[in-house]
């Protein structure tokens, strides 16, 4: 994980679920380097880098509801 990365390319993409009432998201952009992710109220805050594995796995623990809040 790095916030050494030009994040100036990228494109960033919120959820379909984020409101545009100030709510707590997540942005997450692909890139050759993996997957980027960031807080959508921070954009010049810290950027997070994971491996598109690691990323592929843990979006599928969440759909699978395996990560479950409850």
């Amino acid at each position: 994980m790095s916030n050494a990365q030009n994040t100036d390319t990228a494109i960033w993409i919120t959820s379909s679920y984020s409101s545009s009432n100030g709510g707590q998201c997540v942005e997450v952009a692909a890139q050759p380097s993996g997957v980027r992710v960031r807080d959508s109220k921070d954009p010049a805050g810290p950027v997070l880098t994971f491996k598109a594995s690691a990323w592929a796995q843990f979006a599928d623990a969440v759909k699978s509801g395996e990560l479950s809040t409850s």
